[in-house]
């Protein structure tokens, strides 16, 4: 129902049985952002219609990893799904947290899984594998019917050095594939680069050379669930003599939760923004939210001079250790523009490896292929290009039936060739204020003709 075709709103639904009595596996319930396309709207959501009207069969949810395209949209779909939900502890405890700061936000029934676990819903076998990404505790599923065995891979790369967490546990995947598996349902986002995505160690010590050989304030802005990231800065300012200010809510919420799961053992304590006017500006790094040019995070209200406590002058040194998201580029291209009049230096994932990829590249492709030897590819979490790019890489890698499909798509497995068979309902609703309502409905449409036509009175 969603990330078929597009980046974000991931959404995909398993079924075994027949058409009356089909069970249903959900895996991820994502959002995306708004742009100015929709003028008034935060958010986007898949529209679960279909699996709405199937609630009765929905065995389960599961969240593979907490970044907002995989489980975004929990908080205010999980209402008309009313399944349990599978997620790990560093999920779990940042939709508490969320759950915690936005008032009227329902109290999901949580199911607490590892990475590495098994579990049965009805005719699914299901098994967690962990896989490295840029959010702690991430997972592929292999699930289990009595037709044959899906991978589905998650957002994942390999990196044999993650800064937190497990690798990619290559050696589990590849028992997997000895067992044979029916299809491999696998992420596209880099399918066009070459070559091994860097390590996250490697992005650690280009952040600690330009901490290291900064005289003034140095603020790095990052994604503000990337706890690697956030370790490899509070590491680099430590080895410096600097301290590190938290500024935004965002990191906030994620530093905790990572605290109290171990996850920034050994690292000094951070410091709020209030204590931004006591340190000297070579005792200090800032940690900021905003790295897509959101107009109300941290880095943008700095940027404008509207921070109430935090400033930069010429001197220091902004990093954007993170990638512009394709749509974010005004936003960003704004903030940097307000930096530079500063006087401020800019380092980007241009000048600098302060950034790396979360997704495989075409080597680990590769090499996830080699592992699983599925019968059935199916691209997945990719615009059309991306979709039909992989769908040709599988083709390569020896894959007799390939299958590109878009949201909406019903593709038979099993029994017989793999095929789309089928459309169902599928769309998208957007959050409006408090309500969520479908994006086609008449007050988004009236708002979208007056935002670009105007209004004559």
């Amino acid at each position: 129902l969603g990330g078929l075709g597009e980046i974000g709103m991931n959404m995909a639904l398993y079924g075994v049985g027949t058409t009356r009595k089909r069970q249903w596996l959900m895996v991820d319930c994502g959002v995306a952002f708004a742009g100015e396309d929709l003028p008034g709207v935060d958010l986007i959501f898949p529209d679960p219609g279909f699996i709405v009207a199937e609630r009765k069969n929905l065995l389960g949810i599961i969240i593979t990893h907490a970044h907002e395209d995989h489980f975004g949209a929990l908080a205010d779909l999980w209402p008309r799904l009313g399944a349990p939900v599978y997620m790990t502890p560093f999920s779990a405890n940042l939709l508490e947290a969320r759950r915690l700061s936005e008032p009227g936000a329902p109290r999901i029934p949580v199911r607490g899984i590892s990475q590495a676990s098994r579990f049965t819903l009805g005719p699914f076998d299901i098994e967690t594998i962990p896989v490295a990404h840029s959010i702690p505790e991430s997972m592929a599923l292999a699930i289990r019917t009595a037709h044959g065995t899906v991978l589905h891979t998650g957002d994942w790369k390999i990196d044999e050095t993650p800064i937190v967490g497990l690798p990619t546990d290559g050696n589990r995947l590849k028992e997997i594939g000895d067992e044979g598996v029916l299809a491999l349902v696998c992420d596209s986002t880099n399918v066009t680069r070459e070559g091994i995505s860097p390590s996250e160690t490697e992005v650690r010590e280009s952040l600690r050379q330009l901490i290291l050989s900064a005289k003034g304030r140095v603020a790095v802005t990052t994604f503000a669930s990337n706890v690697a990231r956030i370790r490899s800065v509070a590491e680099a300012a430590a080895e410096a003599g600097r301290e590190v200010i938290l500024v935004g809510r965002a990191m906030d919420r994620v530093k905790d939760v990572a605290a109290e799961l171990g996850m920034l053992d050994g690292i000094a304590s951070f410091r709020s923004a209030d204590r931004f006017k006591t340190l000297a500006r070579d005792k200090c790094v800032l940690l900021l939210t905003g790295s897509q040019g959101e107009q109300r995070a941290a880095l943008a209200r700095v940027a404008e001079g509207e921070h109430p406590e935090v400033t930069l002058a010429a001197g220091d040194t902004v990093v954007f250790s993170s990638r512009t998201i394709p749509g974010n580029e005004k936003g960003v291209g704004k903030i940097v523009n307000s930096l530079a009049k500063m006087g401020v230096e800019i380092i980007t994932d241009r000048d600098a490896l302060v950034h790396v990829s979360g997704h495989p590249r075409k080597e680990e492709l590769r090499r996830m292929y080699e592992w699983i030897r599925p019968q059935i590819a199916i691209p997945a979490h990719g615009e059309a290009l991306h979709l039909t790019l992989h769908r040709e890489f599988a083709k390569a890698m020896g894959v007799k039936e390939v299958i590109r499909a878009f949201n909406g798509d019903l593709v038979s497995l099993a029994p017989g060739e793999a095929a789309i068979i089928n459309q169902v309902p599928n769309g998208r609703l957007v959050k409006d204020g408090n309500f969520i309502i479908p994006a086609a409905d008449a007050a988004i449409t009236e708002r979208r003709k007056l935002s670009f036509g105007g209004l004559v009175t």
